[in-house]
């Protein structure tokens, strides 16, 4: 049997005001489930006192409290990546939000979940208090559209939390790609999954480090990584605008030979330049995206870099 059964794991970056709220909620239930349940941060290149909170927290409670610390911001993906390469083999990983949103509280029912016999549980938002209704339909339609290209299927109305269990966590380790939707990987390794309905709360305090501009950028990762559906649509296009341009040709020829042309077409001239250009200029676009992908993919740099680790006892 493992030494560590369990391991909470938060990603943080900015968190100095939540976090004194949040670490005495996980403590709690780290506690309440038993000795061989740890909790571990993840300082995502923190620019406030989040650190220094963290530290204070290992020193308290070395024996079940640890934290990572990276060289710079990776992304919320990639902390969690990192997270999950130093949890002890054979232990599940509850992923939560160091934000509160996840209660902590309803951990134990997951685990519950777990031990009857599901390998992952995944929280299910019924209810997304404290965020504006523009970020919950935007939210609502990314896992519509995205499961509408992808061959893997994300559930919808999910984020990070979810238990994660031994089996599932060994596979994810071996997933190294660098542009990571982490969303998309725990549905694609598979395994037996359940939901978890829950209420997701509004932050405890604190700001949204998310804004639209990194949501945006965080779909386009979903769909490349998952989806090749865009590249297909741009050939597609491609396809009928070419066919539609040669019948339009044919058209013009045809109608000179039987009634002349004395007038010059310049605005229908313009009309199909301009359609013609914006179709290639977004056909090129797409392809640069995953173009861009491949060439950050072949560099193989690192995933991530431990500045300093101070792991919880084994």
């Amino acid at each position: 049997m493992p030494t560590v059964d369990l391991v909470l794991l938060v990603a943080a970056h900015n968190e100095e005001a939540a976090l004194p709220a949040m670490h005495p909620r996980l403590l709690a239930v780290a506690e309440a489930l038993g000795p061989r349940v740890r909790v571990m941060y993840v300082d995502d290149g923190s620019r406030d006192g989040t650190w220094a909170l963290l530290s204070d927290f290992v020193a308290a409670c070395p024996e079940r409290v640890g934290a990572l610390r990276l060289s710079r911001n990776f992304g919320k993906e990639l902390a969690l990546t990192a997270g999950l390469d130093h949890v002890p083999p054979g232990a599940a990983v509850v992923v939560l939000d160091a934000d509160g949103q996840d209660p902590p509280e309803l951990v134990p029912a997951m685990v519950a979940r777990w031990r009857a016999g599901a390998e992952v549980v995944f929280g299910r938002r019924s209810e997304r208090h404290g965020e504006p209704l523009l970020k919950r339909a935007t939210a609502a339609a990314f896992y519509r559209v995205i499961n509408a290209l992808s061959d893997t299927p994300i559930p919808r109305d999910t984020g990070d939390f979810r238990l994660i269990g031994p089996r599932a966590v060994e596979a994810l380790r071996g997933l190294r790609e660098r542009q990571r939707f982490m969303k998309g990987l725990f549905a694609w390794v598979g395994f037996r999954a359940e939901p978890f309905d829950y209420e997701r709360a509004p932050r405890v305090a604190g700001a949204s480090k998310f804004d639209y501009w990194r949501l945006w950028n965080l779909a386009l990762e979903g769909i490349t990584g998952f989806s090749t559906v865009p590249l297909r649509a741009a050939t597609y296009i491609g396809l009928a605008s070419s066919l539609a341009a040669f019948a339009f040709g044919v058209w013009i020829v045809v109608r000179t030979l039987l009634w002349g042309d004395p007038v010059a077409g310049w605005p229908s001239l313009m009309v199909v330049i301009a359609l013609l250009g914006g179709l290639q200029l977004m056909a090129l676009g797409i392809i640069g995206e995953y173009l861009g992908r491949l060439y950050l993919e072949a560099k193989q740099r690192p995933l991530y870099i431990v500045d300093e680790a101070r792991l919880p006892a084994a």
